[in-house]
């Protein structure tokens, strides 16, 4: 009987620890699953609208979508699309919506006609620099506002570039007074299009690539596009001699990466994770760029092209101030979701005007004997 209870007792340890090693097997099995399924290359589609290899703006998405590739070890490969590669240059919105692509690399202000506030996450006219609007995005609820806006569209947005301060533009005539801007035509999306509308000009929201074809044809008599590292890879100095400044319109222009927000939420969270703060380096990076280059290539506007450079006449600023003041209580009194963000871009910028007086505009300043 004993030895009937001792056999018992083994065969009870025998059948646990075969169980205990089958559900070890299984967990360990498990776990090689989870790590096999984890290294599976995803593969997505990023349209832009930007013609390819563009400096500074398509071989930014180009850089961005690298980066995001080796920060996840190849396991999410994205390929990039030139605008009209894949959808036309001003389809991004509604191809990364859909899900044609799961990314896109463009503007917000090209979508005002779906979306109106959209275009206060690109640039307002004499609002936020770059460094203001990263603050804002980051720290003053622009992100927050600017996801609210676009979630029903099942879209994500993340500010993904900056190229600065913008030039004012390029003329086929001298610019001397506002007489000079009645019945004018110019290239100019976003809220700076309706200003020009308030003092007599015709804005005409045209993608990069037909730009310099309409200014050479006479399409238009005038555009904006950014400034001198993008603007001479353009070749804007064959078709107009008159480069204006300062960038009235766009001093600080917010290149937008959206996703489409089932593909971002099916990803992994390290690959989240990945992908924002890669976006986040491509932001920072696209500023540097556009910082170290600008005047290399302006000297090269002037020197070697002989582009006439001139200031902006005062009177002539003070009165598309004036305009763009107009412009932006009218444009958010017509759309409570304008209005909302209005309020929190204004807040926002009278807070840190009132510190950039006595901190960059204080030492710059100082910095030019003045």
């Amino acid at each position: 009987m004993r030895n009937l209870m001792v056999l018992g007792k083994l065969a009870f340890a025998g059948l646990l620890a075969l169980s205990l090693v089958a559900c070890g097997g299984s967990e360990k099995a498990e776990d090689t699953a989870k790590v096999e399924k984890k290294a599976e290359t995803i593969h997505w589609k990023m349209v832009t609208t930007w013609p390819k290899n563009f400096p500074g703006l398509g071989t930014g998405a180009e850089a961005l979508a690298k980066n995001i590739k080796a920060m996840s070890n190849g396991r999410l490969d994205i390929k990039v699309y030139a605008a009209g590669e894949l959808v036309p240059a001003l389809e991004v919105f509604d191809a990364v919506s859909r899900g044609t692509a799961e990314m896109g690399h463009s503007a917000s202000y090209y979508w005002k006609g779906k979306v109106p506030a959209a275009q206060f996450f690109t640039t307002v006219p004499f609002g936020l620099t770059a460094l203001e609007f990263n603050a804002w995005i980051e720290f003053g609820g622009g992100l927050k506002l600017w996801e609210e806006i676009y979630a029903p569209f099942n879209l994500i947005p993340m500010p993904a570039g900056n190229p600065g301060v913008q030039m004012g533009g390029w003329f086929n005539k001298e610019i001397n007074s506002l007489a000079d801007f009645q019945g004018l035509k110019m290239r100019m999306p976003g809220l700076g299009g309706e200003v020009l509308k308030k003092v007599g000009a015709s804005p005409i929201n045209l993608p990069g690539s037909e730009i310099f074809t309409a200014l050479q044809t006479g399409t238009i008599d005038a555009t904006e596009w950014v400034g001198p590292y993008n603007d001479l890879a353009f070749g804007l100095y064959k078709a107009a001699k008159y480069y204006y400044y300062p960038g009235w319109h766009e001093p600080g222009s917010a290149v937008e990466a959206i996703f489409n927000k089932d593909a971002f939420n099916a990803l992994p969270s390290d690959l989240q994770a990945i992908v924002r703060s890669a976006v986040q380096q491509a932001n920072l990076s696209m500023l540097s760029e556009f910082t170290a280059r600008n005047n290399a290539a302006l000297q090269t506007l002037v020197n070697e092209h002989h582009v006439i450079l001139k200031p902006y006449p005062q009177d002539l600023l003070l009165a598309l101030k004036k305009a763009s003041d107009e412009t932006l209580e009218e444009v958010a009194a017509n759309d409570p979701e304008s209005q909302k963000v209005y309020d929190s871009f204004k807040k926002f910028l009278d807070s840190v005007s009132a510190w950039h007086d006595v901190s960059e505009r204080a030492f710059i300043n100082a910095r030019a004997g003045e």
